[in-house]
């Protein structure tokens, strides 16, 4: 039984999309089986995994608003292991579409449940809101990655993020927890980066990643060319500190299990 894993945090900007295709990727590369769920209209996922969002005739929206069956939406990527189930523009109006239906809030959780066999982890990259479409990926969620960029007002929301979490928790899905606060746009140098990270650590303490994502040149570079850092730079800081981050969340679950 594979877990699933949702990288959420109402802000943008503060590398979701980038760790959802990095880690999926990571993962893949450890020899997990591993389904990436873009759940974001933007599609940034897709296409940074090679997918040719305009060629896409099955996709999360599909799934969400028809009940296909999640196995017609998959796509295989350039890494052995690693799957994508696309999204598509269409998404934007989900939300609306979706409010007429019956336990509106448990589709996603109901499409998941039968490909959660198949993998070893399923991600799911949300949208940068608190809507019904993040509600749906925290309600088929285990757990939750929150992501953290060490910037100004990087904490700013997070209380809104939490309070969406335990409200999921009390009355759509007691199971869910957090996986942990990673930092992200991580910069040594930088004063700030350091004050943010001491901050946040003071903060959730045990719940911070070790692995901190450092600002890299290289992991910006990538998605362009459709590819996960590991594919296009494997020695670059980028990308080694993805492969650390799954090695640590393969880690953290092989002592619970």
């Amino acid at each position: 039984m594979g877990k699933t894993i949702a990288i959420a945090n109402q802000k943008g900007g503060v590398g979701k999309t980038t760790t959802s295709m990095n880690l999926a990727a990571s993962l893949a590369a450890l020899d997990k089986k591993v389904l990436l769920i873009d759940a974001d209209p933007q599609a940034n996922a897709s296409s940074g995994l090679g997918v040719d969002v305009n060629q896409v005739e099955t996709s999360v929206y599909n799934l969400l608003l028809d009940h296909v069956d999640a196995r017609e939406a998959i796509y295989t990527t350039d890494i052995s292991g690693l799957d994508i189930i696309p999204s598509h523009i269409d998404l934007v109006g989900a939300e609306i579409e979706m409010l007429q239906m019956p336990n509106r809030e448990k589709v996603m959780k109901e499409v998941l449940g039968r490909v959660k066999d198949d993998y070893d982890y399923i991600l799911i990259d949300c949208s940068p809101s608190l809507g019904l479409i993040t509600v749906n990926a925290l309600t088929a969620a285990d757990s939750v990655i929150i992501p953290v960029q060490c910037e100004y007002f990087a904490l700013e929301g997070i209380s809104k993020l939490l309070n969406t979490i335990k409200i999921i928790k009390s009355k759509l899905n007691p199971e869910l927890s957090i996986e942990g606060f990673l930092l992200t746009m991580y910069d040594s140098r930088l004063r700030l980066s350091n004050q943010i990270y001491d901050e946040v650590k003071r903060h959730f303490e045990q719940m911070v990643f070790k692995t901190v994502i450092p600002r890299n040149v290289r992991l910006s570079e990538a998605p362009s060319h459709g590819l996960p850092a590991i594919l296009y730079d494997a020695d670059s800081l980028g990308s080694k500190s993805h492969l650390a981050l799954a090695k640590e969340i393969v880690e953290k679950n092989t002592k619970k299990a």
